[in-house]
C-alpha cells in the first residue's frame, strides 16, 4: 500500500518537487505618520537571523542593537543564558526559516529593534509566491520614507527631532542638525540603494 508523506508541523507546506516559495513581506514601523514601510520578497528557506539582515537593510537601520521576532505567542532572536530564569524562552533565530515558521494561518508578526527606544515593525504576509528564475533574492519593490536614526529616542524622539531640524526657530534646530550630520531628509527613500546592500546577504 502506497504511504503518504506527512506534512511537518508549524509551518506552510507544499507537494514535493514543488517549485521554493517566496514571501512578499510589508514591513512598516509602528506608532509614526507618514507612514515608513518597506515591500520585500524573501525566500521561504531564509532563517529568521537572515530575515533580521534584511531588514535592518531595506528600513535604513544601523544593526547596533538588540533585536527579536514574535510569531503568535513565541519569540524568535538571540537567546541570552543570563536571562535564561527569569525571562521567556527565545527560541534561536538561526534554527527557524519563514516557511517552517510560517504557517498558513499566519498573517502578520512583529520585529522589535533596539528594546531601549522600543521601535516596533509590523510585518504582513501580504503573498506567498512561486520564486522566479530570473529574480535575485531578497529584493526590495517600494518602500516611503526615511528610517529614523539610531538612538533618537523611539517614536517621541523622532517626532521631535523632525519638527526641530524643520523649524530653525526650534531651540535644539542646530544641534540636532550637526548631530545627524548637517541634514536629514524625512521623506527620503533611495530603492536602489536598498538593493545594492541586499545584494551582500548570501542566502
Amino acid at each position: 500500500m502506497e504511504r503518504h508523506r506527512k506534512p511537518r508541523a508549524g509551518g506552510a507546506t507544499g507537494s514535493v518537487g514543488a517549485a521554493p516559495s517566496v514571501y512578499q513581506l510589508h514591513i512598516s514601523l509602528r506608532d509614526l505618520k507618514p507612514a515608513i514601510w518597506r515591500r520585500v520578497l524573501v525566500p521561504g528557506s531564509a532563517t529568521f537571523e537572515k530575515l533580521h539582515r534584511i531588514i535592518q537593510i531595506a528600513m535604513g537601520w544601523s544593526n547596533s542593537h538588540m533585536h527579536e521576532f514574535t510569531v503568535g505567542d513565541t519569540c524568535y532572536g538571540v537567546p541570552d543564558k543570563s536571562f535564561a530564569d527569569t525571562a521567556p524562552a527565545v527560541v534561536s533565530e538561526k534554527r527557524v526559516t519563514l516557511s517552517t515558521c510560517l504557517a498558513p494561518s499566519v498573517k502578520t508578526f512583529r520585529y522589535a529593534y533596539d528594546f531601549g527606544d522600543d521601535w516596533q515593525h509590523s510585518l504582513k504576509v501580504e503573498k506567498i509566491l512561486p520564486a522566479d528564475p530570473a529574480l535575485r533574492y531578497p529584493v526590495c519593490l517600494a518602500g516611503a520614507n526615511a528610517c529614523p536614526p539610531d538612538d533618537i529616542g523611539g517614536p517621541p524622539g523622532y517626532q521631535n527631532f523632525v519638527q526641530a531640524i524643520s523649524d530653525p526657530a526650534h531651540p535644539e534646530h542646530e544641534e540636532l542638525l550637526e548631530w545627524c550630520g548637517g541634514s536629514f531628509d524625512p521623506y527620503a527613500f533611495d530603492l536602489k540603494s536598498v538593493n545594492t546592500g541586499l545584494k551582500r546577504i548570501k542566502l
